[in-house]
């Protein structure tokens, strides 16, 4: 329904004590190791202690995100209308935001199609040579920042990972350079499962505000961008986003369009470095280096738990019914190492698998950005192993620390020794 209405709904109590999901994201595949065993729905705790459930199996994950009895849109969430979450819960903005991402049916059809107007295969294709031209500057700053450290090392998720994906969203929807920085710690903010109360609502503000500003700015001198396009995209009955939709999509694509390419390229250079016969795969043409980020994609999806959608029925998942009402979350990490689906060396990574994997979902909800991200991924691992053939982690792979959210993937920093770099 396109309304907001709903009908008041109930939780129910598991019989089985819930699993504390850890907001600092440790030791996640050993986590999905124990929620999978457990069952294809798990009972677990949110920050502040809320109830929820994780979907942990590749194919209940499949059935449950394409089942008609399953909604996106937070009416649904029943913690939510009876206003019994805390005070500055850090993933209320998962459940709030206004866009396609949390809605159903008919509005979800004209929230997508509007974006899907706007937001073409061609507008895509157009930032290859960004992509390439941004590949190759950075790398010449991750040249610098290894030389100016005593010990050679530097941190690729920092001057590469990061920038390049941040760059290339925000030079699609016309950001000024200027907002760059902030729209990334904003983004953290907001992601992260570690936030503050006090800050929740701060830095939804602030991200509101500045999205707002480059709303405004793209109003009043339109170009060829998204944001732009977004503005004047119609549907045949004169339908457009309104100020808080449009709003509630740039800042679903500022995050998707930069977190998750940034988990991406990180994630696929750490498995690389820590699977060489994989990478002289690559390097020998039997495989590609598409084939190394779909492999990428299933064995350290850059999204973890991904909030939230609620059945709007008490349905069966696997051994679970989970209650009307409840939230959900659906783990495409613990679902690309599932053996059910990949068999018993489903944690081994192995780019020569072909397997098709659901990290960038499935059904209606199907990401509108894993054409862009895949290009962008795919141009910077070519790029940065060409310059640097011999690039490797400059610690143990035990010691990197996670990105501190159970939602995003991903180690905090990646230091890197960058090797001889080649000539040609």
């Amino acid at each position: 329904m396109t309304d907001g209405r709903c009908p008041v709904t109930h939780a129910v109590t598991h019989s089985v004590p819930p699993h504390r999901l850890d907001p600092t994201g440790a030791h996640q595949h050993a986590v999905n190791d124990e929620l999978r065993a457990r069952g294809a729905a798990v009972p677990v705790l949110l920050p502040g202690d809320v109830p929820a459930y994780a979907i942990t199996r590749h194919q209940e994950l499949k059935d449950f995100v394409s089942h008609p009895d399953v909604a996106k849109n937070a009416c649904h969430f029943a913690a939510l209308r009876n206003d019994e979450l805390p005070p500055g819960w850090p993933m209320r903005t998962f459940a709030t935001v206004r866009g396609m991402v949390t809605a159903d049916g008919e509005d979800h059809r004209r929230l997508r199609s509007l974006v899907t107007r706007a937001f073409t295969p061609r507008r895509v294709e157009a930032l290859r040579p960004v992509v390439h031209e941004l590949a190759g500057t950075l790398l010449d700053r991750l040249a610098r920042a290894a030389a100016a450290d005593p010990d050679g090392v530097a941190d690729l998720r920092r001057h590469f990972a990061l920038p390049l994906p941040m760059s290339v969203i925000c030079r699609l929807l016309g950001v000024d350079d200027a907002y760059q920085d902030r729209l990334h710690e904003l983004s953290n903010e907001i992601v992260s499962t570690r936030t503050a109360p006090e800050r929740v609502p701060a830095a939804n503000r602030e991200m509101v505000a500045v999205l707002g500003q480059v709303a405004a700015a793209r109003r009043e001198d339109p170009g060829d961008d998204l944001t732009s396009a977004l503005i004047a995209a119609r549907e045949e009955s004169g339908d457009r986003l309104s100020e808080e939709e449009l709003i509630g999509t740039l800042l679903l694509m500022v995050i998707a369009g930069h977190e998750t390419t940034l988990n991406l390229i990180t994630n696929a250079v750490r498995a690389l470095c820590n699977h060489r016969d994989q990478l002289e795969l690559v390097r020998s043409g039997a495989v590609s280096w598409g084939d190394v980020i779909e492999e990428t994609l299933r064995y350290d999806s850059p999204v973890s738990f991904f909030p939230f959608r609620y059945p709007t029925r008490d349905l069966p998942v696997g051994d679970t019914v989970i209650p009307k009402g409840a939230p959900v979350l659906v783990s495409y990490t613990s679902a690309g190492r599932d053996e059910r689906a990949y068999g018993p060396g489903a944690d081994r990574f192995d780019v020569t698998r072909g397997a098709r994997h659901l990290s960038f979902g499935h059904g209606a909800h199907v990401c509108l950005g894993a054409p862009l991200a895949r290009m962008e991924a795919v141009i910077a691992l070519e790029a940065l192993f060409t310059r640097f053939p011999g690039l490797d982690l400059a610690v143990p792979d035990e010691e990197l620390v996670p990105h501190a959210s159970f939602v995003g993937n991903s180690p905090q920093k990646l230091p890197v020794r960058l090797g001889a770099a080649h000539s040609g």
